[in-house]
């Protein structure tokens, strides 16, 4: 066992073979919140997509709006996530639900000028990091390690098939509902998951009473230098950040449409087509007989295939290939989990937020750069499938050199990754 696993995780509660992690109450209204407040984060996306494209028939405006759903987890990742650490996790969820309550209430007024609704979205974006932080750290307490995967997994399945039913009927939504009235529904989605985090999970105190006298300056720098001193965290850094590439498609979704000769339901499709994909993807790696060093043997092939679909883009696909492309893409992007997870188990409890923190704030921003870089070369090249099939080929390069150094390392370290509780 791994000397790093908190006595939280290995206290965990007692796996039964029969047991089902919905019959734990606190699991399931954790879920619960999850669920649809990111059905209601989809439908936003959608309505701010079109929006700004409707208003300013700008590829590169487009992409950059939706761009401003990611980049402030840049900021707000690596200096906020460590909240999760010093101050009660449930108290940390439950306020940041109800900061983005008021600021996305205020982004449905009918009219909002666009940079304020820009400015808006920031400040309820920088609202994302300590939430999820203080989420991710809270789950291992409640599951132990047997267990915590596949919890993770579950949300992972939720957030891709909120995804999938968010886009796929976002379009439709969206032109029934109007924007407002859409960013009205995500907002009260946000109360919704405050009122069942506050009542449905019990109140603990922080990891550690030391967390809450550490300077934010020393807390990140410890959690930065964890990771790099740790060869593994290192490797599964790397390998979450390649999401980077492959969500450049759902930034250009509106203006590939446009190109391809879809409407507003064919950038639903497209978008709803990488979750989709790794739905069954997630559903495939758990499995009988795949067990966790097999999946932990796939991640570095998997990255690799994962962006080997989107040099299709370069042949200029209708929109129908392009989905089927984006939808083997999220196949093999399930790989995500088994990095994720991996991770926070390596990981200090008492220091497990800041680090998770530090990951997503990276993978986050490295999607917004991404996604910000797409549309600026799309402006320049006029074609969003030559944009999308060109980072295609680079991040097929880098998932092969993450592949390599992931496969070094696993070699070196598989002991120490903890199995069992």
């Amino acid at each position: 066992m791994n000397e790093r696993i908190g006595d939280e995780i290995k206290n965990g509660p007692k796996k039964s073979r029969s047991d089902n992690l919905f019959h734990l109450g606190e699991f399931r209204t954790l879920w619960s919140a999850y669920a649809q407040s990111i059905l209601g984060d989809q439908l936003a996306r959608v309505a701010l997509s079109l929006l700004v494209f409707e208003r300013t028939e700008s590829p590169g405006w487009t992409a950059a709006t939706y761009a401003l759903t990611t980049l402030p987890a840049l900021l707000s990742g690596v200096l906020l996530s460590g909240l999760a650490d010093r101050f009660p996790r449930r108290t940390v969820m439950v306020t940041c639900d109800l900061i983005r309550v008021v600021l996305v209430g205020l982004m449905a007024l009918p009219g909002m000028p666009l940079p304020l609704l820009a400015g808006l979205l920031v400040l309820a974006q920088l609202a994302e990091a300590p939430f999820s932080a203080a989420q991710g750290a809270m789950l291992p307490t409640l599951l132990g390690v047997e267990r915590y995967e596949r919890g993770q997994r579950i949300m992972q399945i939720t957030h891709q098939a909120g995804q999938l039913v968010g886009f796929a009927g976002g379009g439709l939504l969206v032109a029934w509902l109007g924007s407002s009235r859409s960013l009205a529904v995500n907002a009260a989605t946000f109360l919704l998951s405050a009122a069942l985090i506050r009542f449905g999970v019990k109140a603990r105190p922080v990891a550690s009473a030391e967390a809450r006298t550490v300077k934010i300056g020393a807390q990140v720098g410890a959690a930065a230098a964890l990771i790099w001193s740790d060869r593994r965290l290192r490797s599964l850094l790397v390998m979450g950040w390649l999401a980077g590439f492959v969500v450049l498609p759902e930034g250009l979704a509106a203006p590939f449409a446009d190109e391809a000769g879809g409407g507003a339901y064919a950038v639903g499709l497209l978008l709803a087509s990488h979750p989709a994909g790794m739905v069954l993807g997630a559903a495939v790696l758990v499995r009988p007989g795949i067990g966790d060093e097999t999946r932990r043997r796939l991640l570095g092939p998997l990255a690799v295939a994962a962006n080997l679909p989107l040099v299709g883009y370069l042949l200029g696909p209708s929109t129908e290939v392009a989905m089927l492309l984006l939808f083997v893409a999220g196949v093999c992007s399930a790989y995500q989990v088994t990095a994720g997870a991996t991770f926070v188990l390596l990981t200090p409890a008492d220091r497990r937020g800041q680090a998770l923190g530090l990951a997503r704030s990276g993978m986050i921003a490295m999607q917004g750069v991404g996604v910000a870089s797409g549309g600026a070369v799309t402006e320049l090249t006029g074609s969003p499938a030559t944009t999308i099939g060109a980072a295609g080929l680079l991040g097929v390069v880098c998932a092969l050199l993450a592949a390599v150094a992931w496969t070094r390392v696993r070699g070196a370290g598989a002991r120490m990754i903890p199995e069992k509780a």
